[in-house]
């Protein structure tokens, strides 16, 4: 069997693993080095790693040496978390190492993915499901985070890496120039608005349809599980509402409302003061990209400055 390449960049990776059968023969071969057969291998094209489907009832998830820090942080966050928490997360069957390359082999969740589900609900039930996401948010917060505290980096390292570097990503990302003229303002009030010291909670940053699980039971949509752990840091609690906001809120009150209740806010806390640190949140967040992730039609022509945006991302 080839052995698995050693790749120096993160973009000749991910063209090596757009081509599965370049991987996927060697994918089959870890699998059956633990006993477990696989009649329908299942690739999935998106996300990170190499992930496949063995069959319906496990997920093999494999890392490149250059990824391993999301290796480790998923290991850590679902053995930190099993047992946990009301809604499924995978339980890890077994781990190794190919080539340098480190695998977990995890249980298949049921239910179907958000990102295909979450679009066809109706208007109830897409705020019921943001209402279940807060409280799940919540649920892992409540979590001590114990020895996930060592991931790398430190809220406040991280806070202050990424303070330094925002200007320069939005403006190679080209959010438009209206709201980047406003953007050295917030950020010398994002070190005085996010806590930096604060008890640190466990946050995937990723609570968007891509990593949670629907099921239907009578016609009512429900969250059921919840995957992908592997940027799994710590550090401010409202850092993870970023997410369900950009992607699924769409700037209408009663979404905004029934995410922020899950969590445990009440409407009155979702003030100006609030609404100005979720900005620079989500303008600090690593996957930040305004243009790609406001999920909110012709935002852009909606909002004057990143005020007027705050206002249009979490409406009263």
């Amino acid at each position: 069997m080839q052995a698995l390449p050693d790749f120096v960049s993160s973009e000749a990776f991910r063209a090596w693993r757009r081509e599965p059968s370049q991987w996927l023969p060697l994918a089959l071969d870890i699998a059956r080095s633990h006993g477990l057969a696989c009649a329908t291998p299942e690739v999935f094209a998106t996300g990170t790693n190499l992930v496949v489907g063995l069959d319906d009832r496990f997920i093999l998830k494999i890392f490149p040496p250059l990824l391993r820090a999301q290796f480790m942080s998923e290991r850590a966050a679902l053995a930190r978390l099993h047992g946990r928490l009301d809604v499924a997360i995978p339980g890890i069957v077994c781990e190794g190492e190919r080539d340098q390359w480190p695998y977990l082999v995890i249980t298949r969740l049921p239910g179907m993915l958000g990102a295909q589900a979450w679009p066809g609900l109706p208007e109830h039930q897409k705020e019921r499901v943001l209402a279940e996401l807060g409280e799940t948010i919540a649920a892992v917060q409540r979590v001590p985070p114990d020895e996930l505290r060592d991931i790398e980096p430190r809220w406040d390292v991280f806070m202050r890496g990424q303070i330094e570097g925002c200007r320069a990503r939005h403006e190679r990302l080209g959010l438009p120039q209206k709201f980047l003229s406003g953007l050295d303002d917030l950020l010398r009030d994002a070190a005085e608005l996010i806590p930096l010291d604060a008890p640190p909670a466990i946050l995937t940053g990723e609570y968007i349809p891509q990593n949670f699980l629907l099921s239907c039971q009578d016609g009512a949509w429900r969250l059921s599980g919840l995957i992908d752990f592997g940027d799994v840091l710590t550090g401010w609690c409202e850092y993870d509402l970023l997410g369900p906001s950009a992607f699924m809120s769409a700037g209408m009150p009663r979404r905004v409302q029934s995410l922020f209740e899950g969590f445990g806010y009440a409407k009155a806390a979702i003030d100006f003061t609030l609404k100005r640190r979720l900005m620079a949140l989500l303008l600090l967040h690593r996957a930040s990209d305004p243009n790609r992730h406001i999920c909110i039609e012709g935002w852009q022509s909606k909002a004057d400055d990143l005020y007027q945006l705050q206002e249009l991302i979490w409406p009263d």
